[in-house]
Formats: structure tokens, sequence, C-alpha cells
């Protein structure tokens, strides 16, 4: 075993709950770490409906960013299939997960991809609280024995990777592609926008 792999089990150990962990922690780390992820589509959906043209652009990078750092997670999970904590039977497993290849993590890339396209699209706000429920969200799953830490270090090289590739692509193609997605969206809510519920 190699010393970054030695590395990475002795800090999972660390953030890792133990047997006398208390009952509503845990159940605190679950809420964190397998709810917050339903939270980001009502947020990209709000932007989408009552937002600017900026913004819709915005959503639309940040799920084409999102979706190719996720093909690239399936890659290298594929070349390398790094087996998750309770696979190697380290630590206690605190939630039910398939056992698949642990790294990337999924989860802390959707986060990562989110957060960084909003932070530098002009949504700092936004895109500031997307990051930091992401690295709730990456403690939560480390403490819950379904991810190493360095699962986490790796989304965010890829999402950054993925983020710095794609957004000169975006520049030339997002005003056509965010003013196709913009014409549809209007013919098929063209009542509610007109009953001024959503924006136009």
């Amino acid at each position: 075993m190699g010393e970054l792999e030695a590395l990475n089990r002795t800090l999972y150990l660390l953030i890792n709950g133990n047997a006398d962990t208390p009952h509503g922690l845990v159940q605190f780390a679950i809420a964190i770490g397998a709810g917050l992820m339903y939270l980001l589509p009502v947020l990209l959906l709000g932007l989408w409906l009552w937002g600017s043209h900026g913004q819709r652009s915005l959503v639309l990078k940040a799920a084409l960013v999102t979706l190719i750092a996720l093909f690239a997670n399936l890659a290298i999970g594929t070349i390398w299939p790094h087996p998750r904590p309770f696979m190697l039977g380290l630590g206690h497993a605190w939630m039910a997960h398939a056992a698949n290849a642990s790294f990337p993590s999924d989860h802390m890339t959707i986060f990562t991809c989110i957060g960084l396209t909003l932070l530098l699209g002009g949504v700092a706000g936004w895109g500031v609280v997307v990051l930091l429920a992401g690295l709730g969200v990456a403690w939560a799953r480390v403490f819950l024995g379904v991810h190493f830490p360095l699962d986490m270090l790796g989304a965010v090289v890829v999402s950054l990777l993925v983020y710095a590739a794609f957004t000169p692509v975006w520049r030339r193609i997002g005003l056509p592609v965010t003013g196709v997605v913009e014409r549809l969206y209007r013919s098929l809510m063209a009542k509610p926008i007109k009953a001024g519920w959503l924006r136009g």
C-alpha cells in the first residue's frame, strides 16, 4: 500500500463515525449526505424560471459542466475502480450504498461543478452557498463510511479541469444554445408566463 493510500485511510478513520457515535449525529449526517443533493435542482429551476437571461445561461452551463464531469468520473471509475471503505472492511458504514467505485465522488462533483459555475458566472452568493454545502456533504459521506477523503479531493480536481476545458467552448456556443432552450421554454410555458407566474 502506497503512502498516499495509507494517508487516505488514516484520514478516513479519523473522520468516520465510530461505534460510540450518537444516533442523532448519524441521522444529521445522513440528512446532509443524502438529502442536500435534492435542493440543487430546486435552486437551478428557480434561477431558470425567475432569473435573467444571464442566469439561465449559467443554469445550462452548470448542467453541462456537471454532466461532462460525471462522465469523466465514470471513465475514471471504470479504468481504476477504487473500492469504498466498507468494501475493504474499514471503519463503520452508517448508510447503505452500492459496492461500486468510490473515486471520484459524484456527489462532490455535482456540488463543485454547480457551485463553481455560479460563483464565477456572477451569481456569487448562491455559488458560495452551494460550495459550502458541498463541503458539508463531503464530510457527511466520509463520516458515514461510503467515501474516502481523497474521493472528495479527486472530485474537486475533475470538476476544476472540466470547468476550465468547457468554459471556452461555452463562450462560443452558450448564446445560441441558451436562445434555443429559452424559445422552447417560452413556447411550452406560454400560459403561466402570460399570467405573470413565471418570467418570460
